[in-house]
């Protein structure tokens, strides 16, 4: 930010935050330091304790204008006349957030929007920024019926500004899956995400925890994806919860439930659990396992053994061991064949989660994913070798990308012919494609469970 736009941060501390407020302190600190969304988001609410509300609203206005980016910047560039580029960051996403408010949602009235966005002009910057903030908006809502996309675009340009993606993953997603199925994901990468919770069996059954959630007045059903996995609306961060705080149950989404169950680990069991961090699937496995055996959950980050061991020790759980480690080196630590299950959840570009992370679709380059498809095989060509024969390795990612998923599977057991696809467990799998799970590989797409985009795959090493 220039000193001016600096001076009117400091005059405006005095203020109370509103919503729109902290919603463009996010915005800013991405556009400028490339920062993830929904870390910062969740400082700047806890910062400024926004009420429930206000709370809610801050979030879709960062993840709706963060994730409409391109579409709004299209329309926005026909009314600034010297070019959004050319305009101070604040500035450009004031107008950004004051745009995705005026076309994206209507129960926001036209002037309130234009009224607060001119009063923070006016405290971040000087009369001539507020005025022309003014303008372009009062512009804007006489043009509302001329904001269309031109009709003659094709296939690519069409679904990019129509639903907000970059044009070379809509590319690539269409020579993959087809325009159709192309527009249902990057539409469905627009919705908000289900907030969904996983039970902890070791304390109560879901039947239990959902019949407790309801008797406090929650709106709570069980997912129809994950055994485990109950959807909860309108509860605010679950993470406050005494539930939470208690061990009652974790946050987690319904598609990575189901990377515990692939792996069917049974109590007494030696587990690795090559790139564990943050640690909810490790802790998934250990409340399968009843807490008896032994987990290694394993990751390449200091900072995020901290994580693993703290989602332990909430849970009460004492069989997970953490060790940081390049997962590629893990060959080099552990004796061959030592372990009865392997889970590798492999870093991956991850373009199934864009509907939580909608920063994540901007900010990554096609060539990372040749990369990305590199490091997940030097991992798994090595971690293979610390699995018992007849034991199970789960590879899973949450992306939708071939080249990750089936791909990369059907690379690896071309060269490695003593393992196999296995059967991922019906039960646990029957709302998936029953024949895809039969085979042992399944990839779930945004659009169908409005879960995370994600790819499991279940390997047996031949006995």
């Amino acid at each position: 930010m220039s000193s001016k736009s600096s001076g009117g941060a400091a005059k405006s501390s005095a203020v109370k935050h509103s919503a729109r407020e902290a919603a463009l302190d996010v915005l800013i600190r991405v556009e400028e330091n490339q920062s993830y969304s929904n870390l910062l988001l969740n400082q700047v609410l806890q910062k400024h304790a926004l009420e429930r509300a206000d709370a809610g609203l801050a979030t879709e206005l960062v993840y709706g204008t963060i994730g409409r980016k391109n579409t709004i910047d299209f329309f926005l560039e026909r009314f600034v006349s010297k070019g959004l580029a050319k305009l101070e960051p604040w500035v450009r996403c004031l107008l950004r957030l004051s745009f995705y408010q005026l076309h994206y949602l209507d129960r926001i009235p036209d002037h309130a929007v234009v009224s607060e966005a001119v009063n923070i002009a006016k405290r971040r910057g000087h009369q001539g920024i507020s005025g022309m903030v003014n303008g372009v908006l009062r512009a804007i809502i006489r043009s509302k019926a001329e904001l269309v996309l031109p009709a003659a675009l094709g296939d690519v340009k069409r679904l990019a500004l129509g639903h907000s993606h970059p044009e070379w993953l809509v590319r690539r997603w269409i020579r993959q899956l087809g325009p159709e199925l192309t527009e249902q994901i990057c539409a469905a990468n627009n919705e908000p995400p289900h907030v969904s919770i996983r039970a902890n069996a070791r304390r109560r059954s879901r039947l239990e925890l959902l019949e407790q959630l309801q008797g406090s007045g929650l709106i709570a059903e069980a997912s129809e994806l994950a055994p485990a996995g109950i959807l909860v609306q309108g509860a605010g961060n679950m993470a406050l919860s005494p539930g939470f705080l208690q061990g009652d149950f974790s946050i987690q989404d319904e598609s990575s439930m189901l990377v515990a169950e692939a792996l069917e680990p049974r109590p007494g069991m030696t587990v690795l659990d090559c790139c564990a961090a943050p640690g909810g699937k490790t802790a998934h496995i250990a409340e399968k396992m009843d807490d008896s055996g032994k987990i290694w959950a394993c990751d390449l980050h200091e900072h995020k053994q901290k994580l693993i061991a703290d989602q332990a020790e909430r849970l009460g759980l004492s069989s997970i061991q953490t060790l940081v480690m390049d997962a590629a080196k893990l060959d080099e630590h552990f004796a061959a064949e030592s372990f009865d299950r392997i889970l590798l959840d492999a870093p991956c570009s991850g373009l199934g989660v864009i509907r939580r992370k909608p920063d994540l679709k901007w900010a990554k380059q096609e060539a990372e994913i040749d990369a990305i498809s590199e490091l997940q095989y030097a991992i798994l060509s090595r971690v293979h070798r610390l699995l018992k024969p007849g034991g199970v390795l789960v590879y899973s990612t949450c992306t939708i990308e071939h080249a990750e998923n089936a791909g990369m599977v059907e690379r690896f057991l071309a060269e490695h012919r003593d393992f196999e696809l296995a059967p991922l467990p019906a039960e646990a799998f029957a709302s998936v494609d029953p024949a895809a799970a039969a085979a042992g590989m399944v990839q779930i797409l945004p659009q169908q469970f409005h879960s995370d985009g994600f790819f499991i795959a279940r390997l047996r090493k031949r006995a």
